[in-house]
Formats: C-alpha cells, structure tokens, sequence
C-alpha cells in the first residue's frame, strides 16, 4: 500500500511539474534574451514623423533617455545611434528643430516591457509615396509613373529598406551578436487612397508585401502591425480613404499575425491628434501611435 501511495505521489509532481513547465514555456516569447530583437518599421509621412520632441513632458524624456542605452535605431540606411529625435530644418509648416516618429514610443513600450532586453529598430520612410508605386516588391517602371510624382518615381523604397535590415543584421553578426526579428510596424496607405488604381488594388499589395518581408528573412508568421489611415485627399478621395481603411481591416482579420491600430475618422482626431492639416500627427499623436504599435508587438509576439 505504502509503495502505491509514494507511486501516487510522484505522478501527481511529474503532472505538476510538466503543467508549470508549460505554463512558463507559454509566457511571452517577447522575454528577455540574448538576442538583440529586431522591429522593423515602414511607410511614408506618418512614419517618418512630425512630432515635437519639445513638446514631451519631462518624465516622458526621462523614459526615454533611460532606455537609449539598449534601443537603438537605424533611419533610412544612416548609422545606428541610441533612440532619441532626429533633427529637422525649421520651415512654416514645422518650426520646431527636434522631430519624431512611431519609433520612439514603440522602442520605449517594448522596453520597459522587457528591462533587460537590447533592441535595434530599422526604419525606412518617405512622404508621399505608394505601396503600389515605390513601396511595391515587384516595382516597375509603368506602376511608378501612375501614382508616384516625378520626382518619386525612381525610388524603390522596399527594396531599400531590405537592403537596410540586412546591413544593420550584418553588422550584428560581425560584433558577435545573435538576433531575432520580431515584427514589422506599417504606417503608410494615404497617397495609395489618393488614386483609384492604388485604392482598388490595395488588399492585394498589401498581402504582397507582408509575404515578400516574411520570406526575405525566412520568417513565415512574422508579426506584421498596420496603422490604419483616415486622411482624405486625393482625386479619388470620396472612395479611396473608405477602401484602403477596409482593405486593412480585410489583410488583419484574415491573418492571425497580423494586427491593426485602429483610428477614427471623426476629425476631432481625439484617438490620435494631428496637426492643423488633418494629415500629420503632433507629439501627442505619435506618442499614442507608437505606444499603440508596440503594444500590439508584444500581444502578436506571445
């Protein structure tokens, strides 16, 4: 009887014991490691930003300047440097000199999620430009010239930004560091509202883009957040902004790695506020936005 009982005994501390290992196994995978994480973010004006770094309270840059040690950021192919503003050239549209995008607040969110944990955001933006024009994987010449301007319709942002990450991953592996990319924040969408061609074909591409990411870096549920638009202008402004909103909303409910940041189109912007054009968010905005992206991050990393 005694043999029973201990028998008894020790099936219920393996169960136990299989059970609590599953219960921490299922804990976020966002955790703490070695790894240096890799978020990576993309799109145009919003992503690139127009907040005003001046116009964060002091605790707030206080956060931020604690957690530069270990988040870094890398823009546009420049050298990787501890996260903080860029700097910007006044003009009458945007006095002020220290600027800001998604980047910050998503770097601090993750974070101080994870106090322990060394992060390198990647980011590529460029107002003004079209995920069926510079944006586009499989960019042409004849899709460029319909809804980019002159200027822009050279530039082939994707693949720029690809060329980014694999440098800025490049230069981790020769500093012996081990990484992991743990998602992909997407701000961009008005200037494909603008026109009929970009509008209606919007789902598509954007399903495009998410695979070609996934498959660059043989990552095949990569977390993919989207900032949903609301701005309105354009030719096609009476459908477009409707279509390329719904057309996001369609890309996250059908995939279960990815995930939107949801905005109203009440032009209070009290969810997320903008600056006096309607178009571009202010400090507040991009603060919301950020920390809304990298909150997203951490649920889809779990």
């Amino acid at each position: 009887m005694k043999n029973y009982f201990y028998t008894f005994i020790l099936v219920i501390f393996i169960f136990t014991s299989c059970n609590t290992a599953k219960v921490d196994a299922s804990k976020s995978k966002i955790g703490d490691s070695k790894d240096v994480h890799v978020v990576l973010l993309a799109g145009q004006s919003n992503m690139q930003g127009a907040g005003n770094f001046d116009n964060l309270n002091a605790s707030e840059i206080e956060r931020i300047e604690k957690v530069s040690s270990r988040v870094s950021l890398s823009f546009n192919g420049g050298k990787v440097e501890p996260l903080s503003y860029y700097d910007n050239k006044p003009s009458e549209k945007y006095e002020f000199t220290k600027r800001f995008g998604p980047e910050i607040f998503i770097g601090l969110t993750l974070a101080e999620n994870n106090p322990n944990q060394e992060f390198l955001l990647i980011k590529r933006s460029q107002g003004g430009t079209a995920l069926y024009g510079a944006w586009n994987p499989n960019w042409t010449a004849e899709k460029a010239k319909a809804v980019e301007k002159e200027k822009k319709q050279k530039i082939q942002l994707y693949n720029l930004h690809i060329q980014d990450i694999k440098e800025n991953l490049k230069a981790l592996e020769t500093q012996n560091k081990t990484y992991k990319i743990i998602g992909l924040a997407w701000m961009q969408g008005e200037n494909d509202a603008a026109k009929e061609i970009s509008a209606t074909t919007y789902e598509e591409n954007l399903k495009i883009l998410i695979k070609s990411y996934r498959d660059e870096f043989g990552i095949i549920n990569m977390p993919f957040v989207i900032g949903q638009i609301n701005s309105r202008y354009g030719k096609y402004k009476a459908k477009g902004p409707a279509m390329v909103r719904k057309a996001m909303e369609d890309v996250a409910n059908s995939d279960k790695n990815v995930d939107i940041v949801k905005t109203t189109t009440d032009t209070s912007w009290s969810d997320y506020p903008k600056h006096m054009d309607n178009v571009h968010y202010n400090a507040e905005g991009q603060k919301r936005l950020g920390k809304a992206f990298g909150e997203k991050l951490i649920i889809l990393n779990k």
